[in-house]
């Protein structure tokens, strides 16, 4: 069964950085969207950012300028650089990708276990 791993989370001061990674635990046929989303405690869960397999990008607002979504389409993987971080961007990350893991398969969405960014001094 694939899964989608995420790593990099951790705790950093604001104003810090962060790059979280996400990418398949096994082979895949295909892999066209790609976002990060989050949930802080009480909240519900936000797309924070996205990109296609042609690299169009779309970020939430509150993002702009300071995150920057990418990704290796080689490894079929996916980042979220985020500098100049805030204490309202702690939350829990999750990785979304709409995929098929054979060519014959349908297009599914899977989700990453979360990987926590807490910002605190």
């Amino acid at each position: 069964q694939v899964q989608l791993v995420e790593s990099g989370g951790g705790l950093v001061q604001p104003g810090g950085s962060l790059r979280l990674s996400c990418a398949p635990s096994g082979s895949i046929f295909s892999i066209p969207k790609m976002d990060w989303y989050r949930q802080a405690p009480g909240k519900q869960r936000e797309l924070v950012a996205g990109i296609s397999s042609g690299g169009s990008t779309n970020y939430a607002d509150s993002v702009k300028g300071r995150f920057t979504i990418s990704r290796d389409n080689t490894k079929n993987t996916v980042y979220l650089q985020m500098n100049s971080l805030k204490p309202e961007d702690t939350a829990v990350y999750y990785c979304h990708g709409l995929l098929a893991i054979r060519r014959s398969d349908p297009f599914r969405h899977y989700w990453g276990q979360g990987t926590q960014v807490t910002v605190s001094s």
